[in-house]
């Protein structure tokens, strides 16, 4: 039997989730988690073969608790489903040892065999985020290797700037945090490494350099 944690914060979704995997003979449906937080609490209880995790969650969400699930924890699986097909988010999964991300869209036959896929080893990445991905690789527009060529990035992560353009919009640690749905404690963390790489003491300065180095728009 494969074990499987199902961690969404719309109970709708987990429910459903429930009986469709559920009416699969190999399938054991463990629990059910409505945060990252709580997801990483019934990893460590129930030990579960494969974790399918959303993404935007309140208290923890899916990049952070994949990281936190990966670390502790190397041999769980952990899969991505979402309605977001956004490639920052793909690439933060994947960074963080996910080991599919697939959409809420996918039939539940393709989600079944998707969950049998990477509890035996195989990555699992939708056509269509995989062509996106690929494209964004290998062919930049000329647009994008115009803007690269023309500033420094200081090795800004895609995270850091999207953190950057919220400093200089004025919001506040816990705005961030709710915006872009990640914990106040990661927002934290994110620009303790902005003020790091752009070697800088205060939020003001930092968004005065991202545009003085055209890192973020005037």
């Amino acid at each position: 039997m494969i074990k499987v944690l199902l961690v969404d914060d719309q109970e709708l979704i987990t429910a459903s989730l429930a009986i469709v995997l559920g009416g699969e003979t190999d399938f054991e449906i463990v629990g059910t988690a409505e945060n990252g937080k709580v997801a990483l609490e019934l990893t460590k209880k129930l030990s579960p073969d494969v974790v399918l995790m959303d993404i935007h969650m309140p208290e923890m969400n899916g990049v952070d608790a994949t990281v936190q699930i990966k670390n502790l924890f190397p041999s769980v699986k952990v899969m991505i489903l979402t309605t977001f097909e956004e490639l920052g988010y793909v690439r933060d999964a994947l960074a963080a040892g996910a080991e599919g991300y697939v959409l809420k869209a996918i039939h539940p036959k393709d989600l079944a065999a998707g969950i049998r896929l990477v509890h035996h080893g195989g990555t699992l990445i939708t056509q269509e985020i995989a062509k996106q991905l690929i494209t964004q690789w290998i062919t930049p527009t000329e647009k994008v290797i115009e803007e690269k060529s023309n500033r420094k990035d200081f090795g800004l992560t895609e995270r850091e700037v999207e953190i950057v353009e919220e400093l200089s919009k004025g919001l506040t640690n816990r705005e961030i945090a709710r915006k872009l749905f990640l914990t106040e404690g990661t927002v934290k963390n994110y620009i303790s490494n902005i003020y790091s790489k752009l070697d800088v003491t205060g939020r003001h300065k930092a968004v005065f350099k991202a545009k003085e180095q055209g890192i973020i728009k005037p």
